[in-house]
């Protein structure tokens, strides 16, 4: 495949379109994140390919890869929207700083406050699958999560475990003290994002396959995805996009942007409790990050979902 393909598809970031007011932030930020590196500090390097075995060890990861790359193609059965994993961690898994799969193996059996229990790296996985992929999770031990784990485990060879790596997350962007600009962020996004994303954050497809992931909207992820938070948004953006200049957005226009691509409507929070916003917004949403999950924007309820 293309490697520039795989590329192109890493703008997974979400963009909302009902705004005009300044909305100041009332939530705290839970992003667990690295703090910013300086651009000369070295990174865990993963292995190439061509180091891969000849064997069945070496075909499980090659499956792995391909999953990871085009899981619209090799997992279709799992996945509810037009996204694919390397949307969000770019460069196959392997870049520093966009959620590195070598920098997140090594860290599980662990903690996740998401689901208030220890998650193994299997179970990690089928989030992705329910949540940012708006689709079912894959069973633990089918060949889609065994594939996976073993890229995982390939790509993190030579890393040290429990260590928490520099560049294994979205590194964290300051909130501004003004609060963020959903309609500045519309503009940030006319003029950065449109291009690639479309100018109602539709996407852009080739050949009937997205190639630009959609930011929001029915094919989008959905409102239990990490990538709702704003502040992880703007973390994402801040330091990957617009693709190829990531780093040229002040921290403002990430944050402005990151709101306004979450200040859309996208598919609902597979957690809905008893068919009822507000009480799947105190339990799920309130402590989890900066989000617009359950507010009223322009006098639209975000959170009702996209069937």
């Amino acid at each position: 495949m293309n490697t520039l393909i795989p590329a192109l598809l890493a703008l997974a970031v979400a963009v909302p379109l009902q705004a005009a007011e300044k909305i100041r932030m009332d939530d705290q930020s839970q992003l667990v994140a690295s703090a910013s590196k300086a651009p000369s500090e070295a990174y865990f390097q993963p292995p190439h390919e061509k180091d891969l075995p000849d064997n069945a060890f070496g075909k499980l990861v090659q499956d792995g890869r391909a999953i990871f790359i085009d899981t619209q193609k090799y997992a279709a059965e799992y996945v509810g929207n037009g996204m694919n994993c390397t949307n969000c961690h770019l460069d196959q898994g392997r870049k520093a700083n966009s959620a590195p799969l070598w920098g997140a193996y090594p860290m599980y059996p662990a903690y996740r406050k998401k689901n208030d229990k220890v998650n193994s790296y299997a179970e990690r996985v089928q989030g992705c699958f329910q949540f940012s992929m708006n689709g079912k999770p894959p069973a633990a031990d089918s060949h889609v999560i065994n594939a996976l784990t073993a890229y995982s485990y390939w790509l993190s060879t030579g890393a040290p475990t429990g260590q928490e790596l520099p560049g294994r997350a979205y590194p964290e962007v300051p909130q501004p003290k003004a609060g963020y600009d959903i309609a500045q962020g519309r503009q940030v996004y006319a003029e950065q994002c449109a291009v690639c994303h479309g100018a109602n954050g539709e996407g852009q497809k080739a050949g009937g396959n997205y190639v630009f992931p959609p930011l929001w909207g029915r094919d989008s992820f959905n409102w239990g995805a990490g990538m709702h938070r704003i502040n992880t948004a703007a973390a994402f953006i801040k330091q990957s996009m617009p693709l190829g200049k990531g780093g040229s957005l002040t921290d403002e226009q990430a944050w402005n942007v990151a709101a306004f691509m979450n200040s859309h409507e996208r598919p609902q929070d597979p957690r809905l409790i008893e068919g009822s916003i507000e009480k799947t917004r105190d339990k799920y949403h309130a402590n989890d990050g900066v989000n617009l999950y359950g507010k009223e924007v322009n006098g639209v309820l975000l959170g009702q979902g996209i069937k």
